[in-house]
C-alpha cells in the first residue's frame, strides 16, 4: 500500500493546489451535499440540469459527475449529452447509477451511457450488479435494488465490478461497510468509516462527486481510492458520543475540509488493503 498511499496523498495535494472545477449533473435531493463535499475537499462545484449546458460546461470543467437519482424528464436528454461531451472533450467522468433498474426511464438512460465508458463507476453492491446486467456484461448475479439501498454484500458484487472495469477500462468503487475499489490491474479494500453515513441523505452521491474532483488530477483508480479513504476517515473522525444525524453531517463536511495530504497518506496505510 505504500506506493498507493503516496499516490493518494499527491492527489489530495494536487486538488488543494489547483481547485479543479467539476461539472455535476446530480439529483435535487442531494445536490447541496454534493456541492459542499466537492468544495470541502478543494474542488469547485458547478451544478447543471439543461442539455444545452453540457458541452460548454464540459469545456471549462476538469471532470464531470453524472448521477441518475431522482430523475426529471429533462434528464433523458441532459445526462447522455453530458457524457457525450465529456467523451468528446476527453474529460474524465464519474457515473453513479443510483437505483439502477428502477423504472424504464432510468434504465434507458443507463443503457445509453454505456457507450461513453465512464472513468469511474461508484455505487452500492446492488447498483453495481444491476448495472453490469443492464449493460449485458454478466448475468449470474442480478442485484436486488430497493430504492437507493443495497440488499447485496460488497463481496457479492466483485464479479460485476470486474466486468464493468473490463468494459470501461476505468475504475469501479463498490461502497459499503468495507469498500472495494478496483480496475483491471489491482483491487483494494478500504476499511473504517461510520454507520452514521447511513443516517444522512446523499453520502453515496456526494462520494461520487468527490471522486470526480480527484479524477481531475489523477488516474481513475487513485481518484476512486482517494475518495473512499477520505470518506472513511472523515466519517470516522466526525462521530462523537450521543451525536444526532444532522450534527454528524456538519462534522463530516468539516472533517473533509480539514483532511490534508499527510493525514490521508497515513490513514491509507492503516485502512487500505490490496487484494
Amino acid at each position: 500500500m505504500e506506493q498507493l498511499s503516496k499516490a493518494v496523498s499527491q492527489t489530495v495535494r494536487d486538488v488543494h493546489s489547483s481547485n479543479p472545477l467539476v461539472g455535476s449533473w446530480t439529483n435535487f435531493v442531494t445536490i447541496n451535499l454534493v456541492a459542499n463535499a466537492q468544495l470541502a475537499v478543494g474542488g469547485r462545484a458547478a451544478m447543471c440540469f439543461l442539455p444545452d449546458e453540457a458541452k460548454p460546461l464540459a469545456n471549462v470543467s476538469k471532470s464531470i459527475y453524472i448521477n441518475v437519482g431522482t430523475l426529471q424528464p429533462i434528464a433523458l436528454q441532459s445526462l447522455p449529452e453530458a457524457a457525450k461531451a465529456a467523451e468528446e472533450l476527453q474529460k474524465p467522468w464519474v457515473l453513479d447509477p443510483v437505483a439502477a433498474g428502477l423504472g424504464d426511464s432510468r434504465t434507458s438512460i443507463l443503457k445509453e451511457l454505456k457507450q461513453y465508458k465512464p472513468d469511474i463507476i461508484r455505487g452500492n453492491a446492488s447498483e453495481i450488479m444491476t448495472l453490469a446486467n443492464l449493460w449485458g456484461l454478466q448475468t449470474q448475479s442480478k442485484g436486488n435494488v430497493e430504492g437507493v439501498d443495497a440488499t447485496d454484500s460488497v463481496e457479492s458484487a466483485l464479479t460485476s465490478a470486474k466486468a464493468l472495469a473490463l468494459w470501461t477500462g476505468g475504475a469501479v468503487a463498490i461502497s459499503g461497510e468495507t469498500d472495494i475499489v478496483l480496475d483491471n490491474k489491482r483491487a483494494c479494500r478500504v476499511y473504517g468509516g461510520s454507520e452514521m453515513l447511513k443516517k444522512i441523505t446523499g453520502a453515496g452521491c456526494s462520494l461520487g462527486g468527490v471522486m470526480a474532483v480527484y479524477s481531475a488530477v489523477s488516474d481513475a483508480f487513485t481518484a476512486a481510492l482517494a475518495g473512499s479513504l477520505a470518506y472513511k476517515w472523515a466519517s470516522q473522525k466526525a462521530v462523537k458520543e450521543n451525536m444526532g444525524s444532522f450534527s454528524f453531517q456538519t462534522a463530516f463536511i468539516d472533517n473533509l475540509s480539514l483532511l490534508d495530504a499527510e493525514t490521508i497518506e497515513k490513514y491509507a496505510q492503516k485502512a487500505g488493503e490490496l487484494i
